[in-house]
């Protein structure tokens, strides 16, 4: 899979919007590994390291996991189903505007 053509492809608006496509990843070693490190070094992506632990911050206090939080409040599930088909209607409610907010706001954090 060429991840470049599949994101231009699914993201065309992408393509004139940015210069270069800016990703970023964790450090589990699956994602840390050589052969990944090549292949991202030779897409010209500016690749943003995922954070290392924090005492500070938790990764449940990122934008969307305090917007869904609240969105969650009253919400009580009877199984796995019901959970992914609140999870997949919650996330289709939000626009790009809403992730690329929380986006912008890593740097606040």
């Amino acid at each position: 899979v060429n991840m470049k053509r599949a994101i231009e492809e699914k993201r065309p608006e992408w393509v004139n919007r940015h210069s270069k496509l800016i990703l970023q990843h964790d450090n589990a070693k699956p994602h840390t590994a050589e052969v990944v490190k090549r292949y991202l070094d030779g897409q010209d992506w500016e690749v943003l390291l995922h954070p290392p632990y924090s005492p500070d911050i938790a990764p449940s206090d990122y934008y969307s996991f305090r917007t869904m939080q609240s969105d969650l409040t009253g919400e009580r599930f009877t199984s796995y189903e019901s959970i992914k088909i609140w999870l997949d209607n919650w996330i289709s409610s939000k626009d790009q505007d809403f992730f690329r907010q929380g986006i912008h706001k890593l740097p606040e954090r």
